[in-house]
């Protein structure tokens, strides 16, 4: 499908999460923005995927053929990843390296006892890691020819072992990809119809366990993906549907069916991003994306996203360029129970199916959602009343699982699971702050997902923070995110060799990768006015293990200026230390047209639509329950208050005032700090 950027009228956004299908329709000639909620098809994202679609463009009241742009976020690459259903997958590398993926790092994660702790089996045992002659040295010169002998042999292993993909990964292919480039060419023509990808394609930088890791995850999730991408284009033409699909990335951009085919691990992580960029242009904010299963925790200064090769998914580093965040097992389907006698609560979820008790789906297990609705935390009904919510099976959940076991009240146990988990998150807020050299309350929290307006001022107040805003529709914010996203794309290389900065060696590799993007974008359609791209530079002292990015500037010296300016605001300390220049990095970009903000008429004050019995650590009171759809801007109430809307419940709790923006965005501020 071709992904040519028409003047569009209709773009419509669909992301998929755990729980909640979320969709956005904007139609930029009036400015209208349609918005709807569905419940996730796991063992099918695509029929959430159409349904969702169907939702919104019924409440517009237009049809599927009239769409000129279709934006999608999934997390179908995380999933393979994170629970193993990848492709049966070989590993082909140089002579000597079969255990590159075996030997891995001597990092431990950060909670685990390191006394107890036991390496986790990698995605491709030794046994289908297979060998080729070869030898590239680390300035790119030959030093053993390629024995395509021994790639035949090779690829006569992948037959007989069964095998659905295939990863290569050479020692130094980033100096010098020839030799992969001809292994690929051989394997593709002995194993048709067996996924072949190479780090050339995936990740052209140095370190050889991050870089085989990270090719043999795109071939992990080469078939499903690329299966997954088919099945949506087919339903979309079902549909008649003939514009552009564009795919979610990792980094904060989108990219065409063909690029995600190609690379399908940019996808990972990708639904979180969309929420970031949805949140940007707010300088000094952390942002808060919590849904039915995770937690998604990130910070931005001065309005910008900071983008980080040290990302991981699950266990394992991914070490592609994505939005700069921690992810941690906590959400509205997290599930509560004893564990030899300690409450615990996560990361395990309820999920879609059954989901929390209080969904009447037939779920047992007491989560956090069921949790609020036993302290009056949520209406009688989501979604705009199409779900319905069972408060007795919350209630008899809390008490069976929690309550009766610990000798406390229904409310209590809740309160003790809101607690519980509301620490868990406030620990991923630290990393992505105090851990980093920012203090917490300098900044404004942004919660959002189904469940990030629930816990807002909770996690503020855990924080010290004096302001929280709620985004006009912080339950589909990442399908909002899809809407303002541009296309990109990263192009890498790895100097054939680190050290001091060699500006024509720079220069030359620069130009290369400019290339690249030019041909990215042009294969992506994009008229040459809306082309952008941006350098960055990855540096470090000698000796050190890690870069830093900078951007990057034609002088040596100001570069180095940037890097240690950098290294100090990061780690608060720059050496008197030869600086090296490690990686350099061409950001290629694809302006999209952004949706327009809208400006709420003025209110007049908006009267609560009833009062809900909600309950507190200091007692049960009568809360005002408001429609946010009746809120104008510079309207203003008092906590404690219940907001709903279609997307998201906002609990505002006591001492905290809400005021209206005309944006549409509330901004909550403590009595004591407003």
């Amino acid at each position: 499908m071709s992904t040519v950027l028409p003047k569009t009228s209709l773009a419509i956004a669909v992301d998929i999460g755990g729980t909640f299908t979320d969709i956005a329709l904007h139609d930029s000639d009036s400015g209208r923005i349609w918005r709807a909620k569905t419940p996730s098809v796991p063992s099918d994202p695509s029929q959430a995927f159409l349904t969702g679609i169907r939702l919104a463009l019924d409440e517009a009241g237009h049809t599927a053929p009239s769409l000129q742009r279709v934006l999608h976020g999934t997390t179908v690459a995380t999933n393979m990843i994170l629970e193993g259903k990848g492709a049966r997958t070989a590993l082909v590398t140089t002579e000597g390296f079969r255990h590159v993926l075996a030997i891995g790092r001597q990092d431990i994660p950060r909670h685990a006892n390191y006394l107890a702790w036991i390496k986790p089996a990698r995605p491709v045992p030794a046994s289908r890691v297979l060998e080729v002659r070869e030898r590239i040295g680390a300035g790119g010169v030959v030093i053993e020819p390629l024995d395509e002998a021994s790639v035949k042999a090779a690829a006569d292993a992948c037959h007989a072992l069964g095998v659905e993909a295939v990863a290569v990964c050479l020692l130094h292919s980033f100096a010098n990809p020839a030799h992969e480039q001809r292994v690929m060419d051989i394997l593709r023509e002995a194993l048709p119809g067996i996924a072949v990808t190479a780090s050339t394609d995936v990740l052209p930088v140095v370190r050889e366990y991050e870089r085989s890791l990270a090719t043999v995850l795109n071939a992990v999730v080469m078939p499903g993906v690329s299966t997954y991408v088919s099945r949506l284009e087919d339903r979309l033409a079902e549909e008649k549907v003939t514009a552009p699909l564009l795919f979610m990335q990792s980094n904060g951009g989108v990219a065409g069916g063909a690029t995600i085919r190609r690379a399908p691990a940019l996808t990972a992580l990708s639904g979180p991003a969309a929420g970031v960029v949805a949140a940007c242009g707010i300088a000094d904010i952390i942002t808060a994306d919590i849904g039915g299963t995770s937690a998604d925790i990130c910070l931005i200064k001065d309005g910008k996203i900071s983008l980080t090769q040290r990302g991981h998914v699950g266990e394992w580093p991914l070490p592609l360029p994505m939005v700069d965040m921690v992810t941690i097992g906590a959400g509205g389907g997290s599930i509560a129970r004893l564990s030899a006698g300690a409450l615990t609560v996560g990361p395990q979820s309820a999920g879609a199916d059954p989901g929390p008790a209080a969904y009447g789906r037939g779920g047992e297990e007491a989560t956090v959602t069921d949790a609020h609705v036993v302290l009056g935390h949520l209406p009688a009904s989501l979604l705009g009343g199409r779900m319905a919510l069972d408060a007795a099976a919350a209630r008899r959940a809390i008490e069976r699982q929690v309550a009766t076991p610990l000798g406390l009240s229904a409310e209590a146990a809740a309160r003790g699971v809101l607690a519980i988990i509301d620490n868990h998150m406030v620990g991923a807020l630290r990393i992505v702050s105090v851990e980093r050299g920012h203090d917490p309350r300098d900044f404004t929290l942004v919660p959002f997902g189904g469940a990030g307006p629930l816990h807002g001022c909770a996690l503020a107040e855990l924080l010290g923070i004096t302001r929280v805003l709620i985004p006009p529709a912080p339950g589909v914010l990442c399908a909002d995110g899809l809407l303002a996203a541009d296309l990109k794309a990263d192009f890498s290389r790895t100097l054939p060799k680190a050290g001091p900065i060699d500006l024509s060696a720079a220069r030359a590799i620069y130009d290369e990768l400019g290339r690249q993007a030019d041909d990215w974008l042009t294969a992506e359609q994009v008229a040459p006015g809306d082309r952008h791209q941006s350098r960055i530079a990855l540096l470090r002292y000698h000796g050190q293990g890690g870069e830093v990015a900078v951007g990057w500037i034609d002088d040596a010296g100001q570069v180095e200026a940037a890097f240690a300016e950098a290294h100090e605001g990061l780690y608060g300390f720059a050496l008197d230390a030869p600086v090296e220049l490690v990686t350099l990095r061409t950001e290629a970009t694809g302006r999209m047209p952004p949706p327009p903000r809208q400006v709420l008429a003025a209110g007049t004050g908006s009267a609560p639509e009833g009062r809900l019995a909600v309950h507190f650590a200091s007692g049960m009171t009568q809360a005002p329950l408001f429609n946010r759809a009746g809120f104008g801007g510079g309207d203003r109430f008092a906590g404690p208050a219940i907001i709903s809307q279609l997307d998201a419940t906002t609990l505002v709790l006591p001492n905290w005032m809400g005021e209206v923006h005309p944006s549409g965005a509330i901004l909550l501020t403590t009595k004591t700090g407003a």
